[in-house]
């Protein structure tokens, strides 16, 4: 690798912990992104920054944790007493947010094409609109980012998105953005490049085409997924899957995992895989609660939205040719914040001393060099509003084996908090705060604490407020709901994916119709 190596960071959205075949799932199927696993670093411990999307997209870009950026939610998501309009009926009101990312310059793309890179990107943005778009925070090349955080057009085409001209009727979303980032390649292959492939995949509505959904039909009507007819399971606030069988949901991870091939096919054929530095994650857990409910985190708890695993553990794959060793596994806890000083580390590039950067390089143990701060720090979120998925404000630290949730809210009994040791548990089903904690596990409980609320303290993180018009017996009867009716409903929906009559209308969005 010389010293002014490319970098491909591709970023999948609302992609789960165990939706990938190189982390052990037997139903997806991901040759092309599993080979990124297969020739680079995986790490078993990476996280995102946060539950939902807007918050770790800033995140990355930034190198800096949610309440420093500002953007502590998805934008658009309404604060404070516009909370209400959604017929909830919590005790608390969310705090407000930023509603874009800051263009003080210090972006990622920022420093790499003040460093001479060309610049691209291609997919998903949602961090902000006019006058805060892609073009507008370091990237000279933008093809379908702009506000959506979902893919207004659905996954073929047209697509009604302002930033990407429609193809042929039923051209595929994915491979059309996997196309785009292979051609800026080819036109800039001879200049070092900064691009980052932001897929609107996995991301609802969930959709894909009719071969693609037959295959995974066959395939799960073929095996015996535990749980079959009893896919999914009530966990506070809203039902969640525990079985890997959506036959729609499969075809869309095989569509977006296709279109990695065509990027990753272009640097070999290029002669440009030895001096590319490829990256692979997702931005939040996998959707097994709330919006499509269409994977499973198991064993890990939770999803997308919540504050549990299953909503901040992420695939994080890294391919370095020439510094990480093919093939190699990773343990040590790794966050969204990494990203930033570790590709300006490995480019050779100095970070502004004015950019404060949260992160650490990860370098170091890509080499299998596991010394310095990284070993020894503190991992923290911080999401002080509720999640369309269930989630429920929340500040969290991670230190070591442990991990401690701070609810602004109060759990059921009015605890505040919840103590978890990952290495034993990391389902996070034994709370080792539940009952009368020993005195050690008091004493450590305390001292998290206390690191925790210095990390907001220092960050200045906005927390929420109680609200004056809570109804608790309006939130009940909601509750009553969703674990009664609306479970017994998202059963009978996913029961029907695999009726072989099944379309969900007389298209299939438009798929019928492909691009030769």
């Amino acid at each position: 690798m010389n010293d002014h190596p490319n970098i491909l960071f591709i970023l999948a959205d609302d992609l789960g912990r165990y939706d990938l075949g190189a982390d052990g799932s037997a139903y997806h199927e991901s040759p092309n992104i599993d080979r990124i696993a297969r020739e680079g670093v995986r790490f078993t411990q990476g996280y995102a920054t946060c539950q939902v999307c807007s918050p770790s997209r800033a995140s990355i870009l930034t190198g800096q944790y949610t309440p420093r950026h500002g953007i502590t939610d998805w934008i658009g998501a309404p604060g404070g007493a516009a909370w209400r309009a959604l017929g909830r009926h919590n005790r608390l009101l969310p705090p407000p947010y930023e509603r874009a990312l800051s263009g003080d310059g210090f972006t990622l793309p920022d420093l790499f094409r003040r460093a001479g890179y060309r610049t691209f990107f291609a997919g998903k943005w949602h961090l902000g609109g006019e006058s805060a778009y892609p073009e507008d925070r370091g990237f000279e090349i933008n093809v379908g980012g702009w506000e959506a955080g979902s893919p207004k057009g659905g996954y073929f085409a047209p697509y009604a998105n302002p930033r990407l001209p429609d193809g042929p009727p039923g051209e595929s979303l994915p491979a059309r953005l996997g196309r785009e980032t292979a051609q800026f390649i080819e036109t800039h292959r001879n200049e070092p490049f900064f691009a980052f492939l932001s897929f609107y995949s996995v991301h609802g509505p969930i959709q894909t085409s009719v071969d693609r959904w037959q295959k995974y039909r066959r395939k799960a009507v073929s095996g015996t997924p535990a749980g079959r007819g009893e896919r999914f399971v009530f966990d506070r606030y809203l039902p969640v899957r525990k079985v890997q069988d959506c036959p729609v949901y499969g075809g869309m991870i095989e569509a977006m995992d296709e279109a990695v091939g065509i990027v990753l096919d272009v640097l070999d054929r290029l002669d440009l895989t030895e001096n590319t530095i490829v990256c692979f994650t997702s931005d939040n857990g996998g959707v097994s609660s709330g919006d499509s409910f269409s994977t499973s985190n198991f064993p890990l708890r939770g999803g997308k939205g919540r504050q549990w695993e299953g909503g901040i553990r992420e695939p994080v794959y890294l391919r370095a040719p020439g510094i990480a060793a093919p093939g190699a596994t990773c343990d040590v806890p790794v966050s969204g914040v990494d990203f930033y000083p570790t590709f300006a580390e490995l480019a050779g590039l100095t970070v502004p001393e004015e950019h404060i950067i949260d992160g650490s390089s990860l370098r170091g143990l890509l080499e299998r060099n596991e010394t310095g701060r990284i070993l020894r720090r503190d991992l923290f979120w911080h999401y002080p509003h509720y999640g369309n998925q269930g989630g429920e404000p929340s500040s969290i630290i991670r230190s070591g084996d442990y991990k401690l949730i701070h609810y602004y809210e109060g759990i059921p009994g009015r605890k505040e908090d919840e103590l978890y040791d990952l290495t034993r548990d990391p389902g996070e089903r034994s709370d080792l705060l539940a009952g009368t904690p020993a005195t050690t596990v008091g004493e450590l409980a305390r001292d998290l604490r206390r690191r925790l609320e210095a990390w907001l303290e220092e960050t200045e993180a906005l927390r929420p407020a109680p609200d004056a018009e809570y109804d608790p017996e309006a939130e009940a009867a909601r509750l009553a709901h969703l674990s009664g009716e609306f479970m017994a409903e998202l059963e009978e929906q996913h029961a029907t994916y695999l009726d072989p009559e099944w379309k969900p209308n007389e298209d299939w969005w438009g798929s019928m119709v492909v691009e030769d």
